[in-house]
């Protein structure tokens, strides 16, 4: 079963359950990946489809916890609040995070399978590193460690 349709099939079943903020959740990744797939059909993007859903659902979670520091600062924990049940509800369709650990250690074999040796490799790495872990590597992370480790820190 696709992720599509795993989401699909979790929008039916939370509308049965009642389930308010996880149906408009899923909605709102369901049209994301609408969105997407019309912007799709002009572009020449030959990657599988479960790869792109992750890639918008992280995005989703991203913006979120951009959204959950700003409504912090505001006084408005609600809202915050609610962001971060959108999060669970985005987070368990997700496969599994690699921890920071785990995250220094691709960086390291990335960087020796690529025989990298300069900051000139750093957008080489991060290719290979989308490529390899998309959707369970959080890249900000993984880019200031590569830029830490060919920088010598």
């Amino acid at each position: 079963m696709t992720l599509r349709e795993r989401l699909t099939a979790a929008v039916k079943d939370a509308m049965r359950a009642k389930e308010r903020r996880k149906v408009t959740t899923l909605r709102l990744i369901l049209a994301a990946v609408k969105d997407r797939d019309i912007v799709r059909r002009t572009e020449a993007d030959e990657r599988d489809d479960d790869v792109i859903v992750t890639e918008i659902m992280a995005r989703m979670i991203k913006q979120r916890h951009d959204s959950i520091k700003a409504y912090e600062e505001g006084g408005r924990l609600e809202l915050a609040e609610n962001e971060r049940e959108e999060i669970e509800v985005i987070e368990s369709f997700l496969p599994r995070q690699l921890n920071d650990s785990e995250i220094e250690a691709a960086c390291h074999q990335v960087i020796k399978d690529l025989d990298a040796t300069t900051l000139k490799d750093i957008g080489r790495c991060m290719a290979k590193l989308k490529e390899e872990y998309a959707g369970r590597m959080d890249f900000s992370k993984a880019s200031k460690t590569i830029k830490d480790l060919l920088s010598g820190r």
